[in-house]
């Protein structure tokens, strides 16, 4: 079985830390790294760190240039087979996710990924992530955009590239990418991997990672299709907005 690298990136947070610590040590899947770093947190964060060190496997608290350079030093330090993203307040959807994604089943798979359950601060259930997941994701489905949550998403460390530090709100869509384009098999789990809590870093600044994205995909598709695809994105949030289409989508796998 494939070591798993968990790597949690947090500043400030820390009652949320704390539920993602605990998420990640309950795993009945045990052959887990769990990498903390954080921005030099003054809101007791360390404290927590400390007190639950026998579940960590590298933790450091020092200043950064933002949440993805932060990222960046935990690639730098995971040793596992295969990286996940869990920031603070993130946790696995049950104790058993990782035990049952098929490891052994696919042993030259490059990517693993699955459904995101949405959350709210509380930890309350709201419904899947509104995208619905193709079956044979590749990079090319990014014209849509985000089409799945990267706490989602388990990339083999060999080919999973840095972030970009020049984008500051949508580096993780540049990431999940450029992880599809080196890979050369990708599996769905069919399955709800992780639990995200809705307003997370990209939607507190929502307008600087739309820009962000418009100029991700200008780079990689083209100018045409990036204006196609944020005409189709403003047109979809007026039917959220408007209560056409679902927030959430309801749990069906």
């Amino acid at each position: 079985m494939p070591k798993v690298s968990i790597i949690t990136v947090t500043y400030n947070c820390r009652e949320l830390l704390k539920n993602t610590i605990d998420c990640i040590s309950d795993q009945s899947y045990r052959d887990i790294e769990h990498i903390i770093i954080d921005g030099n947190s003054n809101d007791g964060t360390v404290e927590v760190i400390l007190s639950n060190k026998n579940k960590i496997s590298y933790w450091v608290s020092e200043p950064d240039n933002g949440i993805y350079d932060a990222m960046n030093k935990g690639l730098k330090a995971a040793k596992g087979d295969y990286i996940l993203f869990l920031n603070a307040g993130d946790t696995f959807y049950d104790v058993n996710t990782l035990n049952n994604i098929q490891f052994t089943k696919y042993p030259l798979a490059d990517i693993f990924y699955g459904e995101t359950m949405m959350v709210d601060q509380n930890g309350n259930q709201l419904g899947l992530r509104r995208k619905k997941l193709p079956y044979d994701l590749s990079w090319q489905h990014f014209k849509q955009g985000m089409v799945v949550c990267h706490q989602s998403v388990f990339v083999k460390r060999e080919i999973a590239p840095p972030f970009d530090l020049k984008y500051r709100y949508a580096a993780d869509i540049e990431w999940v990418l450029c992880s599809l384009k080196n890979s050369k098999q990708v599996i769905f789990t069919n399955s709800i991997i992780s639990n995200f809590v809705e307003g997370g870093f990209s939607n507190q600044n929502l307008v600087k990672s739309w820009i962000e994205r418009f100029i991700i995909l200008k780079v990689h598709f083209g100018l045409f299709q990036s204006i196609i695809s944020h005409f189709s994105f403003f047109i979809d949030r007026l039917f959220v907005i408007f209560n056409i289409i679902p927030l959430y989508r309801k749990i069906k796998l």
